[in-house]
């Protein structure tokens, strides 16, 4: 049986639709036939909360805690969700001490790759332990970004958390995307823009997903973009990425 692609979906800065990204991006998945698991691996759980406003059993924390299997919630038709919750905040204070602790994430996710056609995993906006398990587990890295001065800085320092996985922990996982988020067409976007073109290639998409109130409204009703509304502009730019990421991992 084929085994999962894995995408890590990351950035250390807030503010990037990183969790709309991750949700999107599985929905629209989702919608085409495939099976997709996504992994709220953030302890604020805001893609846990943008799709369900049920209270999960079993969350991530048990998983780093006990490795076993859980059953994942169904978020929608071919879309399940490992979801997250309030006491993954202290998991800083035991993963130091785990044995094998940058497995951890990898060797929970193997239990459920002959499962899923993709595994999503949101990571938290930091470049800590928690990340470098979701870079260890991963096939690729997504990285969501506004054309903004601090976010496009803040990216050289995610681009060596990944080039020291690579090194020493995963050499299998790339830097799939890099995605434009929150694009409003003004010069400060362009000019950024440019400089990302210049640094990154060809790994920029070439669709960027424009600003859209509708992508803050949608968690609200605990649903993906796709199922709030799926004729805005946001979920139509979405659309277009994910045809680009499977033009690359295909």
């Amino acid at each position: 049986m084929a085994q999962a692609k894995v995408i890590a979906i990351a950035n250390h800065k807030g503010g990037v639709a990183k969790t709309t990204t991750t949700s999107t991006v599985g929905a629209i998945l989702a919608s085409a036939g495939k099976k997709v698991l996504l992994v709220d691996l953030d302890a604020q759980a805001n893609l846990t909360q943008g799709l369900t406003d049920q209270e999960p059993k079993k969350s991530i924390y048990d998983a780093f805690k006990d490795g076993g299997m859980m059953e994942p919630m169904q978020v929608g038709e071919n879309l399940y969700l490992i979801p997250s919750a309030e006491e993954f905040a202290t998991i800083d204070l035991i993963l130091p001490g785990m044995m094998e602790r940058e497995y951890r994430l990898k060797d929970f996710l193997s239990q459920y790759s002959g499962d899923y056609d993709f595994i999503l995993i949101d990571c938290p906006p930091t470049l800590g332990l928690l990340l470098q398990t979701a870079l260890v587990a991963a096939d690729y890295l997504v990285i969501p970004t506004t054309a903004e001065g601090y976010p496009y800085k803040g990216l050289h320092m995610l681009k060596e958390s990944l080039e020291k996985v690579q090194k020493r922990l995963n050499p299998q996982i790339k830097l799939l995307a890099i995605i434009i988020t929150r694009w409003n067409n003004r010069s400060l976007n362009k000019a950024v823009l440019t400089f990302l073109q210049e640094e990154f290639g060809d790994v920029v998409l070439s669709t960027y997903v424009r600003e859209n109130i509708t992508v803050a409204e949608a968690p609200l009703a605990h649903l993906n973009l796709i199922e709030y509304n799926p004729s805005c502009n946001g979920a139509q730019d979405y659309q277009k990425v994910v045809t680009e990421l499977l033009e690359r991992i295909i």
